[in-house]
C-alpha cells in the first residue's frame, strides 16, 4: 500500500457514461447526489462533471437545482439515422395504420439482444401498453422484436434462443423450441404475433421494414385488447405499414435481395 487515495479504473469517458446512463425513464429527474450514487462516483468527480455536461447542454438544471437530460442531446440524436430519420419517413404510414384500427401503433428497431422503441401512437380507448419512445424490451416477448429477431443473423438467433429468456406473464415464450418455431413462422407469414407475453390483456401484430438494400432495419406493430383482437384481420393491415415504409425507404422488392 502506497498510502495515495485509490482511484476508479473507469477512463474518463466511461465516467461521462456513467452520469449520462443515471437517467432513464424511471429516473429522468436527479439531485447531484442521486447521479452521484446511481453513475458510482464521488460527489467532487461527480460535480465537475455535470458541470462539464450541463455546459455543453447534455444537461439543464432546474431552479431547484435537479437535473435533467438537455436538448443538445435531442439534437445529436435526431442524427441517428434509425431514429429520428426513420421515424419522420415511417409517421405517415403509421398515422394510416392508427386511423384504420385506433389502436396502439409502434415502431421499432434492434439494440442488441433488445429492442427500443423509436414512436408511439396511442390509441383513444387502446388497450393499456408498458410502451414509450426509449423504452426496451427483450426481443422474444414482443411482437416488433419476434419480427426483428425473424429475420437478424442466423448465429445471433440460435445464441438469443439458447440464452436466458426472462418471463413476464405465464405465456411469454420461454422454451428455446417454442422460440425456434415462432420465428420460423414469422418469416413464413411475413407477420409476428405476441400474444399476453408482456402483460396477460395485450396482443401484438407486427411486421419488420426492410431498408434500401433489402435488410431489415426496424418493425412496425399494433397493440390491441387480447380478448377482442382480430389477427386475420391485423395482419394484412400491419404488413401494409411495413411495406409503405419499406418502399419510403428505397426498397424495392424486385430488386432487394428480400
Amino acid at each position: 500500500m502506497t498510502g495515495e487515495p485509490v482511484r476508479s479504473a473507469r477512463s474518463a469517458p466511461e465516467r461521462l457514461l456513467a452520469v449520462l446512463a443515471a437517467f432513464d425513464h424511471a429516473h429522468p429527474a436527479l439531485s447531484l447526489t442521486d447521479i452521484s450514487r446511481r453513475a458510482g462516483l464521488s460527489l467532487t468527480t461527480a460535480h465537475r462533471l455535470v458541470h462539464a455536461l450541463t455546459t455543453w447542454g447534455a444537461l439543464e438544471r432546474d431552479d431547484d437545482g435537479v437535473y435533467h437530460v438537455g436538448l443538445r442531446l435531442w439534437e445529436v440524436a435526431a442524427l441517428a439515422p434509425r431514429g429520428l430519420a426513420l421515424r419522420q419517413i415511417a409517421l405517415p404510414y403509421l398515422e394510416d395504420l392508427y386511423e384504420a384500427t385506433h389502436e396502439n401503433v409502434q415502431l421499432a428497431v434492434r439494440d442488441g439482444a433488445q429492442v427500443v422503441y423509436i414512436e408511439w401512437l396511442s390509441g383513444r380507448s387502446a388497450v393499456g401498453v408498458h410502451i414509450r419512445v426509449g423504452a426496451r424490451w427483450p426481443l422474444h416477448a414482443t411482437g416488433v422484436g419476434l419480427a426483428l429477431l425473424a429475420h437478424g443473423d442466423p448465429g445471433f438467433q440460435e445464441e438469443y434462443c439458447t440464452g436466458p429468456l426472462t418471463s413476464f406473464t405465464p405465456y411469454t415464450i420461454t422454451d428455446p423450441a417454442h422460440l425456434r418455431r415462432t420465428l420460423a413462422e414469422v418469416r413464413r407469414t411475413g407477420a409476428a404475433v405476441s400474444n399476453r407475453q408482456i402483460t396477460d390483456d395485450a396482443l401484438s401484430v407486427a411486421s419488420a421494414v426492410r431498408g434500401a438494400g433489402g435488410g431489415v432495419v426496424a418493425a412496425v406493430s399494433v397493440v390491441v385488447p387480447q380478448e377482442s383482437a382480430q389477427v386475420p384481420v391485423l395482419i394484412p393491415a400491419v404488413r401494409l405499414a411495413a411495406r409503405g415504409i419499406s418502399r419510403a425507404l428505397g426498397w424495392r422488392p424486385e430488386r432487394a435481395d428480400a
